[in-house]
């Protein structure tokens, strides 16, 4: 059974890992607030688990039974924010502080009949996929609506960033994921983004287009 501080780390590496599942120890000890040392210290005792590769002075590189660890970590607490949405009642943007605490439960069954009573969601409250009981990710095809060119139909699908101020700025506007957008124009002097909704015309800055994910 993994500590909570081991499940923090996991999870951290998980989030951190680029294409080739190498994270700096530097990205993770900012991203988790934690001096070099003991970061150090820990790795050493994920490399002994046979979760990392740990070499000094290079970049850690997540074995794959570190990834299925962390996704493991990582689909407790999507399905977590999903059933405080969908059966609960919470807005998108109160979830994650409760899943934080509640992905720490060492119970399959739990979150099995989590996932049962939630029919198996494919995707987070934010379109963040759910790994499955095995760990597995199927990462959806998307893009930044800032990379979309005028006249293109899209639908909203994720966030890039599920941060409380940008939840609730979408709140504000009404937009949930699933919302159909249309590019009518895109601003030269500064790339904003003139975006037609149900009929209606609002402008988006290049900020809040990189952080909406479309398909």
């Amino acid at each position: 059974m993994n500590s909570l501080t081991e499940e923090n780390y996991l999870k951290a590496l998980y989030h951190l890992m680029n294409d080739e599942h190498e994270v700096s120890v530097n990205d993770l000890s900012k991203r988790l607030q934690i001096k070099m040392p003991s970061v150090n210290s820990m790795i050493k005792k994920f490399a002994e688990k046979n979760w990392v590769i740990y070499e000094s002075y290079k970049p850690i590189r997540v074995t794959e039974a570190g990834r299925k660890e962390a996704a493991l970590i990582v689909r407790k607490h999507r399905l977590t924010e999903m059933f405080l949405v969908e059966k609960m009642g919470f807005g998108w943007e109160n979830v994650h502080e409760i899943a934080e605490q509640l992905e720490h439960i060492h119970s399959d069954a739990f979150f099995d009949k989590m996932d049962e009573i939630l029919h198996h969601p494919k995707v987070d409250p934010h379109g963040e996929p759910i790994p499955d009981k095995d760990g597995v990710v199927v990462q959806p095809e998307l893009k930044k609506l800032s990379q979309c060119k005028v006249d293109e139909n899209v639908v909203f699908a994720s966030v890039a960033t599920s941060s409380d101020d940008f939840l609730s700025y979408l709140n504000k506007r009404n937009i949930q994921l699933g919302t159909e957008m249309k590019v009518i124009s895109i601003e030269s002097f500064d790339q904003s983004m003139l975006i037609e909704i149900d009929g209606k015309q609002e402008v988006f800055s290049k900020l809040v287009c990189e952080k909406l994910l479309v398909k």
